[in-house]
């Protein structure tokens, strides 16, 4: 787990992490932002600073590629096959939180999750 938003590509042709820009980056970092400045702690860029302690997102936000390289992810395949813009949202550092924690979550996201949902 992390707390990003992360955007295509997740996949480039050397196969290595580097920044992978899809023709429509800017609408993606966009969109990106829009739910990651609504969560403060995604929006410092550094959340996990204790498992991940040389991680760091700027804004809150990532193009796939350039944190790691998937290649034949979902995102980008129905990106490129079906012009269906998404974006992975990774909502905590704990991969699997505890169920009494969800509350907290949801505290923490609803802002973005709403504001992400306007920028339709």
């Amino acid at each position: 787990g992390s707390l990003v938003v992360n955007y295509p590509f997740d996949d480039d042709e050397q196969g290595i992490a580097i920044y992978s820009k899809s023709p429509d980056d800017a609408v993606f970092q966009k969109l990106a932002l829009a739910y990651s400045k609504e969560n403060a702690k995604m929006y410092q860029g550094s959340p996990c600073k204790d498992m991940y302690p040389t991680e760091y997102f700027p804004h809150g936000i990532t193009n796939g590629a350039q944190w790691y390289n998937v290649p034949g992810g979902m995102q980008d395949w129905n990106y490129l096959h079906t012009n269906c813009f998404e974006v992975t949202i990774e909502l905590g550092c704990v991969k699997y939180p505890k169920a009494e924690e969800l509350p907290k979550y949801w505290a923490q996201n609803c802002r973005s999750l709403l504001q992400f949902m306007k920028q339709v």
